[in-house]
């Protein structure tokens, strides 16, 4: 049940994709993701040629200039790699510079009968968004560990530690657009162990290079399509 809703949610925020109003935010977002991700491998890249000397001398006297270059060409894959990790950082700082815009972009296209919110004011999106970007790098950090100990688990517990905070960050910011923050967190508590699955789901696409490109702002989508359904189905129609 928990599960048919979720897919529905996230198959109309895939649905809208060709939508002009949300397709804009939904490029803007992937160029900004490959801006950054190009930037941290472009910072690599210079620090391993920092670090590499530029031939290597084999027991024999025999040199090797092409290790260099091969390096470089592995970083590629390393890179692809460092994604799945710097995608999640990525989509948490993004819900503030675009949660507001997409949220927008699909109530007025799926719930036009809602009367207009305010836009959230900058300094508590901010705030909010960074105090959850802090949170799960902490968590992170401290799950690091246990990443090893878990071993072929690994990916599991990644998707469920980092489901629990994204699906936290993304249902609580669009929630406080209708319902303010002392209901968003009412909200969230309400719906705890459904937005846990729903960020979860969000997680484990995320972890595939390329497509976890266009999860943060789908991810958005479809937590607004998922605040409405909950919210009119447990406590009845919301403002």
């Amino acid at each position: 049940m928990g599960r048919g809703v979720i897919l529905a949610a996230f198959g109309r925020a895939l649905a809208q994709a060709t939508d002009r109003r949300f397709l804009r935010v939904l490029l803007l977002g992937v160029g900004l993701t490959l801006a950054l991700l190009f930037a941290v491998y472009g910072a690599f890249l210079w620090l391993l040629d920092w670090l590499l000397p530029e031939t290597i001398t084999l027991p024999g006297g025999r040199e090797i200039a092409w290790v260099d270059d091969l390096l470089s060409f592995g970083s590629i894959i390393l890179m692809l790699v460092l994604s799945v990790f710097l995608m999640v950082p990525v989509a948490s700082a993004f819900t503030g510079l675009f949660l507001e815009d997409v949220a927008a972009a699909v109530e007025g296209r799926y719930y036009p009968h809602l009367p207009p919110v305010p836009r959230l004011p900058w300094s508590d999106a901010l705030r909010d968004s960074i105090g959850f970007f802090g949170l799960l790098v902490a968590v992170n950090l401290v799950a690091l560990a246990l990443y090893f100990v878990v071993g072929p688990f690994a990916p599991l517990l990644f998707w469920a530690v980092n489901g629990f905070l994204l699906g936290r960050e993304y249902f609580q910011l669009v929630a406080m657009r209708r319902l303010g923050r002392q209901g968003a967190i009412a909200a969230r508590k309400r719906h705890r162990g459904r937005i846990w699955l729903a960020g979860t789901l969000m997680a484990a696409p995320l972890s595939i290079p390329l497509v976890n490109l266009v999860i943060p702002i789908l991810g958005a989508a479809t937590f607004t399509h998922l605040f409405h359904a909950w919210e009119r189905s447990g406590q009845g129609e919301r403002p």
